[in-house]
């Protein structure tokens, strides 16, 4: 079919479905005129929604608005209309340590839903987005699979820290401590980005890609550059070509591309908040994801990619090995080589010809940073539902089988004053409670905790669980996602100072050598400790949100608080139309 006669405005043109013969079109036209369309672009032209995450709070978001014109330019020259809107993207890292913090996970379902009102409202053909942060770009794939219109992602990057100009620099990661604090004092945001680790915000960005949402290379390239400002002009100009095409989301995102994007995450020694993530984008996939498929992968897939906190680079310096094009070439034996991608080839095809172009920085698989993947699963008597670590970054590797005498604490902020006061002894378990998605509520990073323990020299045999989660950037026998959580009545909930816990990683086990009917027993007296609260839209969130072993996902109305809900409204005007009903008996006796 020739180009003229494909309509590429698929959705745009029931704008005026069923006011065609009414003065009201005239209304509408005047109003999209205001926009400064004319009437070619109104009667012929698809109108390419530019879903931007930029604002003024987020370093890593800041330079969007930059990008957003590139992506603009593209669609022009290719015959489409851009149309441009923000929508939220807030900081973990200033937010980390703080109430802040328990807003950040919420913040990815507002996201979603803000995406599918505002293209649904004004029925745009297709989008392009731009996001570079933690829980913001697995929200653009969510909504990406949810409205199912052509879609291209286009990451943010990473930044470059400071250190990286240091005119001794070999990396971002040291064992050794005063070389660590000297980096840590220059690990500072030289340029706006993600922050250059493997944290989640990176991490996510090379997820993006694995999926096939991104043009190649895109997950990688560095925010400040002309190559990120190209990849986001030529994604404006293709998204045209999958309009034409009718190439959607769900015609990318697949099963097959699903487990391709975990097999990607435990090479890349991705962060913990995949498990929470991938749960969730299935979800909307309509795809059941069972988190064992970590396990099932992380035995055979090893961690090949040297970037902090699994090993001693940026993720720079994985662009300039050959970014995740090169990381795939690595993995062919495993991948579903046949995944169609954006750019309208298939994974294999994009890497027929790719090659490693710095085995420091993407290992052979036959000389790995890390023998395994880099997330693991545990189960056992404190976690029946599952707890998640990154067993890549724990570096003292006698630690990955560990057992000590629990010390508990109901909030991250007693836990950090613990350690400020040096109450935390060696050789013990520390064990954070009701901070899961119900009990935080928000689920918040514990960031402060975990980098106050790194800093704290003598405490090398200490162990971490909780059931709030981590930064992508945490090291060590950091434990979290604990499900279920203490808040629902999970173990983690009973557990009493001196219980010993023992975590055995390479058999994926983590207990609490107390048994079952203790277990029940103590369950039988227990109350869920309470925080005062007061957010509504915290309150919300916890009402409707299930466990981290979910993804943290909200169920609505299949929610018992909905149903309960539901049934005291019918009491109340069943009641009010009994109130009624007699008045007007006793009336009529009156008469």
């Amino acid at each position: 079919m020739d180009d003229k006669e494909i309509d590429l405005k698929i959705r745009s043109r029931s704008l005026f479905d069923g006011i065609n013969k009414t003065p009201f079109r005239y209304g509408k036209i005047e109003l999209l005129k205001a926009l400064g369309l004319d009437d070619k672009d109104i009667d012929n032209k698809p109108f390419i929604g530019i879903v931007n995450t930029w604002n003024e709070l987020n370093p890593g978001h800041k330079h969007l608005r930059t990008l957003a014109e590139a992506v603009k330019y593209g669609i022009l020259e290719a015959g489409g209309v851009p149309l441009e809107f923000c929508t939220i993207g807030a900081c973990d890292g200033i937010a980390m340590g703080n109430i802040g913090m328990r807003y950040i996970l919420p913040s990815r379902e507002v996201i979603v839903d803000s995406i599918e009102l505002m293209v649904e409202a004004h029925r745009l053909d297709a989008m392009v987005t731009l996001s570079s942060c933690d829980k913001i770009n697995p929200a653009i794939l969510m909504a990406a699979v949810r409205l199912d219109i052509p879609t291209i992602c286009v990451p943010g990057g990473s930044n470059l820290y400071q250190v990286r100009f240091m005119p001794d620099y070999k990396g971002i990661a040291t064992d050794n401590y005063e070389d660590y604090a000297h980096k840590f004092g220059c690990i500072t945001c030289a340029t706006y980005g993600a922050c250059e680790a493997m944290g989640t915000a990176n991490t996510t960005q090379c997820l993006m890609e694995a999926f096939g949402m991104t043009l190649p290379n895109a997950g990688t390239i560095p925010a400040m550059t002309q190559m990120k400002y190209m990849i986001a002009k030529n994604s404006g100009k293709r998204i045209i070509e999958l309009l034409k095409n009718r190439i959607t989301p769900s015609q990318i995102m697949t099963k097959k591309s699903l487990e391709n994007a975990v097999i990607v995450d435990l090479a890349i020694g991705g962060s913990t908040n995949s498990t929470l993530h991938l749960p969730a984008i299935a979800n909307e996939m309509g795809i059941d994801f069972d988190l064992e498929i970590f396990n099932e992968y992380n035995k055979k897939i090893p961690t090949i990619v040297n970037v902090a906190p699994s090993g001693d680079y940026g993720t720079p310096d994985l662009y300039k090995a050959g970014g995740i094009p090169a990381v795939l070439s690595r993995l062919k034996d495993f991948l579903h080589l046949d995944c169609l991608t954006v750019s309208g080839k298939t994974i294999g095809e994009i890497i027929r010809k790719v090659k490693v172009l710095d085995e420091n920085i993407i290992k052979p698989l036959n000389d790995p940073i890390f023998p395994e993947g880099g997330t693991v699963i545990l189960k056992g008597n404190l976690a029946p539902e599952g707890a998640v670590v990154k067993q890549s970054a724990i570096n003292n590797k006698d630690m990955l089988k560990f057992e000590g005498p629990a010390i508990c604490f109901n909030s991250e902020q007693d836990v950090t004053d613990a350690l400020t006061a040096d109450q935390i002894q060696n050789n013990s378990v520390i064990i954070v409670r009701y901070e899961g998605p119900k009990g935080g509520p928000g689920m918040p990073e514990l960031l402060a905790v975990t980098m106050t323990l790194v800093m704290k020299r003598d405490l090398d045999k200490v162990a971490l669980i909780t059931d709030g989660r981590f930064s992508g950037y945490t090291s060590g026998p950091c434990i979290g996602h604990v499900s279920p959580e203490a808040y629902v009545g999970g173990p983690i909930g009973i557990v009493r100072d001196g219980d010993l816990i023992n975590i055995d990683i390479p058999n994926r086990t983590l207990n609490v050598n107390i048994t079952n009917d203790e277990i029940q027993e103590r369950l039988a007296n227990w109350k869920p400790f309470e925080k005062d609260i007061k957010s509504k839209a915290l309150l919300k969130y916890r009402s409707l949100v299930s466990s981290a072993a979910e993804g943290a996902i909200l169920k609505f109305l299949y929610s018992i608080n909905s149903i309960l809900n539901l049934i005291f409204l019918n009491i109340k005007s069943l009641k009010k139309k009994y109130f009624h009903f007699v008045l007007c008996i006793k009336k009529e006796e009156v008469n």
